[in-house]
């Protein structure tokens, strides 16, 4: 196993990553799902939580793989079945949620993790096995903190669930220092286009979860003779947000940005909130269905705020680790934030918050084309 070029030329995600990532988002939906159960029985708190915590285990694991193999990916046989592994290990994972969601029990979930965290350490021990000098002593690093961090997860398992969400955030914060202290030494060869191409991939793949959530919420409302003239509107908003979220991440090339670890890990972290908000986008929409119902134990407002918070959340964020880089004028860079807190005070507007919100997200991208346009125009003027 050797490393891959960083200048290499067509370099695209391959039918294996595109699988890998089709089956992390059972883990997705089930995090997602547990989230409106917690919310519409008046338990927020409990819910949010829970969902941070989780949905941060599936989404690390997911960049764990998707940077190893944008440096290291040799597409045979043995790297395949490892892969294959680490898929099956997400997917005991995605069976333990509910469990660890509302019991505490984060035993399958953490066994689930084992799996694929021995499958990614035997990858970084391959790869160091095929090299010498810095770059094996990278991969090394990697393995060993990979190691160590696994086993402190074991805390999850022996301490009180009430103490989950300090482990949580003990944990989560040695994971992330892993690659900064693996990669002082030597970076690892990541390819700047391939790591765009396969977020952007990945955010496409948790939006479609969200349509696919909200639409089983519509037609489970629809199932039981529910007033049509209500839930079109939260449909049509609920639509307009997704398509605008899709929109605007999409409005603007990043790879170009990726040129120094630090400028990547800062946008790749930084994806955590924004797949984190637009998976939860679709537990907003549910529960405004749920609340349209009368199903919830939530005030109108609350219910609102389920749908108006993670919506604003994500336009928030993907301004200020994506698009922002590529905006020019303060006009531009104002649109997104502006549009944040334009969806966040649709919280108010109470049983139209969700089409209120969606209105706003589809004027957001007109007027960002709109800009767009003028400036195109200026400079062939010039």
């Amino acid at each position: 196993m050797h490393a891959r070029s960083r200048d290499e030329a067509h370099r695209a995600a391959t039918p294996l990553e595109l699988f890998f990532d089709l089956c992390f988002v059972v883990a997705v939906a089930q995090a997602g799902r547990q989230l409106v159960h917690a919310l519409a029985e008046g338990h927020p708190g409990h819910g949010i939580a829970g969902y941070l915590m989780l949905f941060f285990a599936v989404w690390w694991a997911w960049v764990n793989f998707s940077w190893f193999s944008s440096a290291y990916d040799t597409d045979d046989w043995l790297y395949r079945v490892v892969t294959l592994v680490q898929i099956a290990g997400v997917l005991i994972l995605a069976a333990g949620v509910p469990r660890a969601f509302t019991a505490g029990d984060f035993r399958i979930v953490w066994f689930g993790y084992l799996v694929m965290r021995l499958a990614l350490v035997s990858q970084w021990l391959r790869a160091a096995h095929g090299t010498r000098g810095a770059e094996r002593r990278t991969a090394l690093r990697y393995a060993l903190g990979v190691t160590l961090c696994q086993v402190g997860w074991l805390a999850l398992v022996f301490l009180p669930s009430a103490d989950a969400p300090w482990v949580f955030v003990v944990m989560g914060v040695l994971e992330l220092s892993v690659p900064a202290l693996a990669e002082r030494e030597r970076q690892t060869s990541w390819h700047p286009h391939h790591i765009a191409e396969r977020y952007g991939l990945f955010t496409i793949i948790v939006l479609g979860e969200t349509v696919s959530a909200a639409t089983v919420a519509v037609q489970s409302a629809l199932d039981e003779h529910h007033d049509l003239g209500t839930l079109l509107p939260i449909a049509a908003g609920g639509l307009l947000l997704v398509f605008a979220a899709y929109w605007i991440y999409f409005a603007v090339p990043i790879h170009l940005h990726l040129r120094s670890n630090r400028q990547a890990f800062l946008w790749g972290y930084g994806h955590y909130l924004v797949f984190g908000s637009a998976a939860a986008v679709g537990a907003g929409i549910e529960i405004a269905v749920e609340q349209s119902a009368g199903r919830t134990h939530l005030s109108t407002y609350a219910a609102a705020a389920c749908f108006t918070v993670p919506g604003a959340l994500y336009m928030f964020t993907v301004w200020l680790i994506h698009s922002r880089h590529q905006k020019r004028g303060l006009a531009q860079q104002l649109v997104l934030p502006v549009s944040a807190a334009l969806v966040l005070l649709c919280t108010f507007a109470g049983d139209a918050a969700v089409p209120a919100a969606g209105v706003v997200a589809a004027l957001t991208v007109a007027m960002g084309v709109t800009l767009t346009a003028r400036q195109g125009t200026a400079l062939e003027e010039e």
